[in-house]
C-alpha cells in the first residue's frame, strides 16, 4: 500500500485530478461538431445542448486518452470511415423510450391489424433500446393470434448500442409497469438469483422482430417494404424542416395502401409533408387516398 507522500500516491494524486479537470469546449469545436453530426445523422444541435454535448463526448475522449476536443476532431476527420464515427453519433443520440408509450396508438394499429389481410407489415423507424418493437409485437400478438404467424416487424435506428440491449431483451422490472399481468407472464421470464428484478423477453416475443441499424439519412435502406404501418415517433423532432420533408417523401412508396403513419405527439406530418393528413390522434393516412 502506498504511504501518503510517496511518489507514487503523488502521481496518483495527479491522475486522478487530469480525470475529474474540465476539458474546454469551444465556440468553434461545438459549432463542428454539430455540423459533423448533422451531416452523419441529420441531427440538430442547439446552442442549448452544448452541455449535453460535452458531457456525453467528454467519455469518448477519455477513453480515447485525447485531452482536448480539437484532437477528437481531428481524428474523426482524418478517416471518414474510423469505427469511432459510430460511438461518436451514439454518443449523440438521444434515446427516450418505454414500452406502450404514447399508449393511444396501440389500439388503433390493433383494430387496423385486424381489418387488414395476412401478411401484416410494420417498420418501427426508431426502435431504441426495443420497447416500441416489443410493444407493437405484443399489441398483434394479443390482436391477430394464430394470424401472427404471418406478421413481419423491422426495427431500426442509427445507435448499434441501444439495437444491442433491443435484441437481448433484458429490461429492470419497474420498466414493465406499464404491461398488463397477463402481458408480463406470457411474453416475459423474471430473473432471480443475481437477475432478481430483470425480466428478460421470451423468445416468441424475440422472434417476432428483425431489428437492424439504420440510418434515415442514408442514400439507401435496406427493407423489405411496404408496409402496413410504420412508426416513426419522436424522430422528426431532432431534424430541421428539409430533412423532414425528405425523409417522409421516403416514406410514402413504403406504406401500403390504407397504411397508417404513427407520429409522436409533438410533431404534425401534414404540417411538413402535403403527402398526409391526419386521421387520428398523431396517426396519419396518405393524402392521395382521401
Amino acid at each position: 500500500m502506498n504511504q501518503p507522500g510517496s511518489p507514487m500516491s503523488a502521481d496518483n494524486t495527479s491522475i486522478m485530478a487530469q480525470m475529474i479537470q474540465r476539458l474546454p469546449l469551444s465556440d468553434i469545436h461545438f459549432r463542428r461538431i454539430s455540423e459533423l453530426i448533422y451531416q452523419r445523422a441529420g441531427i440538430v444541435l442547439a446552442d442549448h445542448k452544448r452541455e449535453m454535448v460535452y458531457n456525453r463526448l467528454v467519455r469518448r475522449l477519455r477513453i480515447l486518452g485525447l485531452n482536448d476536443f480539437g484532437s477528437y476532431l481531428a481524428m474523426l476527420e482524418s478517416d471518414t470511415s474510423s469505427a469511432e464515427w459510430q460511438a461518436f453519433i451514439n454518443a449523440l443520440t438521444t434515446n427516450l423510450t418505454a414500452f406502450f408509450r404514447e399508449a393511444h396508438h396501440f389500439p388503433i394499429l390493433a383494430e387496423h391489424a385486424r381489418s387488414r389481410p395476412n401478411n401484416y407489415s410494420v417498420w418501427s423507424t426508431a426502435a431504441s433500446t426495443g420497447e416500441e418493437p416489443y410493444s407493437i409485437a405484443m399489441t398483434l400478438s394479443e390482436a391477430l393470434g394464430p394470424r401472427m404467424a404471418n406478421c413481419r416487424i423491422q426495427a431500426s435506428d442509427i445507435d448499434t448500442q441501444v439495437l444491442e440491449k433491443a435484441t437481448a431483451g433484458v429490461y429492470r422490472q419497474e420498466e414493465l409497469r406499464t404491461l398488463s399481468p397477463q402481458q408480463l407472464q406470457k411474453f416475459f421470464l423474471k430473473g432471480t438469483g443475481p437477475h432478481s428484478g430483470l425480466v428478460r423477453a421470451r423468445p416468441e416475443l424475440t422472434q417476432m422482430v428483425a431489428f437492424q441499424q439504420l440510418n434515415l439519412l442514408a442514400n439507401q435502406w435496406q427493407l423489405n417494404g411496404p408496409f402496413d404501418a410504420i412508426f416513426c415517433r419522436n424522430v422528426m423532432i431532432y431534424f430541421d424542416k428539409e430533412t423532414q420533408e425528405k425523409i417522409l417523401r421516403r416514406f410514402v412508396p413504403l406504406l401500403k395502401p390504407g397504411g397508417l403513419m404513427f407520429a409522436g405527439h409533438s410533431e404534425n406530418f401534414s404540417q411538413i409533408s402535403r403527402e398526409f393528413y391526419l386521421r387520428g390522434q398523431t396517426v396519419y393516412g396518405l393524402a392521395k387516398e382521401r
